[in-house]
């Protein structure tokens, strides 16, 4: 997450999507010529897909992280299995960090500071930003080292939270009748079927573990938001002599909330994928990846146009795949078309898309 989005605040609009294709092309490994891939592939999607991340665990991913050598795991060995040091170059070679902490587009990235477990968001609006953030940002234990940024060890504040909501609802720059339209992408679905195998299970528990618990958390912002609204409600009640005391004028500056539209954007699972897909770097499922994207991103665009507007206050939640049951495990063909599986039309699509 921290990554793409240095890529994008760190580029100039019309250059953005460019540097993220470049990216996602040099981290990604192309062993099989993907357009010439058929329906016979398909069986064998899971076993592929498996192998291909364990080939990138084992000889690392180029332009990201390299296996530190064997006499490495002695005593007082580094603390992580990987070298992150050629991601530090390809992100100083692709990101604009002047225009990333001078641009219009605000970043904000969350870690942890190893030593005293605190939660801290690295801010452009309060900070230059530079790759150490973003690294430190990234950096998942144990296989990605810890980041040194200032005189403090930082890690991946997915340890602690992977919902910065919060934090974006915190700091908001808009004014309080401004409507505010926030998307959340999640890459793990909450979401699933009951697992069937020890492999499923894995698989599971990293699903729940990464995703950002995005139902729950958005509940308890709109119970919150729905509070406030009702506290300014009741406020209109009170007496003139009241409503402008000095306490209750502070309350009700504490409530002064624009109308809120939050939109979630949720990976979907394929039947095909296991538990090693948050570490595998295929050429072809990075291409099924964009092309997912495109078309998520799109319908959640055209629900959101369909959409009335909202009054003062409002706190609305979509998300089209809301009513969708959860698919089981293993059990549909991983051909089927509604799974966009197709390798030469994700490539085409990843190739042409702007």
């Amino acid at each position: 997450g921290a990554i793409n989005a240095a890529l994008i605040a760190g580029n100039r609009c019309e250059r953005r999507v460019e540097r993220l294709r470049a990216f996602w092309e040099r981290v990604s490994v192309a062993l099989l010529p993907s357009a010439t891939l058929g329906a016979w592939f398909a069986p064998m999607r899971r076993w592929w897909d498996d192998g291909m991340a364990m080939l990138g665990a084992w000889q690392g991913i180029e332009g990201f992280f390299r296996p530190r050598p064997p006499w490495a795991w002695w005593p007082r060995a580094p603390v992580s299995v990987y070298d992150t040091a050629p991601l530090r170059e390809t992100l100083r070679e692709l990101v604009d960090f002047d225009l990333l902490d001078n641009g219009p587009v605000r970043l904000s990235v969350g870690a942890v500071d190893v030593e005293s477990g605190n939660f801290i968001y690295f801010d452009n609006r309060q900070q230059a930003i530079g790759a150490e953030h973003i690294m430190a940002s990234g950096a998942l234990p144990p296989g990605l080292p810890p980041v040194r940024v200032g005189e403090r060890w930082y890690r991946d504040g997915g340890i602690v939270s992977n919902t910065p909501l919060a934090h974006v609802l915190a700091t908001l720059e808009t004014g309080p009748d401004a409507p505010v339209t926030i998307f959340q992408v999640d890459l793990f679905n909450a979401r699933g079927a009951l697992p069937q195998t020890i492999l499923d299970a894995a698989e599971r528990e990293k699903d729940i573990r990464f995703s950002s618990r995005t139902r729950m958390v958005s509940d308890r912002l709109r119970e919150r938001h729905q509070l406030r609204r009702r506290l300014r409600e009741l406020a209109a009640w009170l007496p003139q002599t009241k409503r402008t005391s000095p306490a209750v004028r502070s309350l009700l500056a504490e409530t002064a909330d624009p109308p809120i539209t939050l939109v979630h954007v949720i990976h979907r699972h394929k039947p095909y994928e296991t538990q090693t897909k948050d570490y595998e770097f295929s050429r072809l499922s990075m291409c099924e990846h964009w092309a997912a994207g495109v078309a998520d991103m799109a319908a959640s665009l055209q629900l959101l146009q369909r959409q009335p507007a909202i009054g003062p206050g409002e706190f609305r939640v979509l998300d089209r795949q809301a009513d969708t049951p959860p698919r089981a495990y293993r059990r549909a063909d991983p051909g089927a078309p509604d799974d966009r599986t197709n390798a030469a039309g994700a490539r085409r699509t990843f190739e042409t898309e702007r």
